[in-house]
């Protein structure tokens, strides 16, 4: 599956079957999670066989189910700790997509698991992942239009347009889409709006901009 296929098959996955995820997808992902964590400077920690964590209160009320593995978005705290999480997290849901797998973002519907992955007193965990082998595959979300969330679109090059299109894809919290790209001397500039997770939206909106307008190197503003 190319990385385009993968943004438009993949959608939120809240139940989850008892299969056991393979060797070989599983060692992909690793590895996908040790290149985000150099990379983008983070503690991403991919947890298997756990329970516990969407078996409370705030999981069954998020209508979760099966879910016994997930990647806690961990990393240094800072100012732009929830941006990079949101960036380099949808890099992994669309590689567990790529591999067969489904994935759910998961702000609150969860309990944290002493032991179940590590914290240090320098860092902070963000939000955790849902993976797995869903029960379905999820439905589209409903989607804002291209003017709503971006300013330039009418006069920019036509990548910029397909860059905000793939970002209208992109997950966000209870599907806010608040976020705005803006075109201006062949630069884009983008800025969360406000609401909970917003910075978090934007990474993963970033990170979906980037794969529509197939550009990355001296994109941002």
């Amino acid at each position: 599956m190319e990385l385009m296929e993968a943004v438009k098959a993949r959608h939120s996955v809240r139940q989850y079957t008892d299969d056991a995820i393979a060797p070989e997808p599983l060692e992909v992902l690793r590895r996908e999670i040790e290149a985000c964590n150099r990379e983008g400077g983070l503690h991403i920690q991919l947890v298997l066989n756990e329970p516990r964590a969407f078996d409370c209160m705030m999981a069954h009320y998020g209508m979760f189910s099966g879910v016994t593995s997930y990647l806690a978005l961990v990393g240094p705290k800072g100012s732009q700790l929830e941006e990079r999480c949101g960036y380099y997290g949808e890099r992994l849901v669309l590689k567990a997509q790529q591999l067969g797998l489904n994935t759910c973002w998961v702000a609150m519907s969860y309990k944290k698991v002493p032991g179940a992955f590590e914290v240090k007193p320098d860092e902070k965990l963000v939000v955790v992942i849902a993976l797995g082998h869903g029960a379905n595959q999820g439905v589209a979300h409903k989607s804002k239009g291209v003017q709503a969330v971006s300013r330039g679109a009418e006069t920019a090059p036509l990548w910029f347009r397909a860059g905000v299109e793939c970002a209208l894809l992109a997950p966000t919290a209870m599907n806010q889409q608040k976020f705005v790209f803006t075109y201006e001397d062949g630069k884009v500039s983008a800025k969360a709006g406000t609401g909970f997770y917003s910075k978090v939206d934007l990474g993963i909106a970033k990170y979906h901009f980037e794969i529509g307008s197939g550009r990355k190197a001296g994109l941002w503003k």
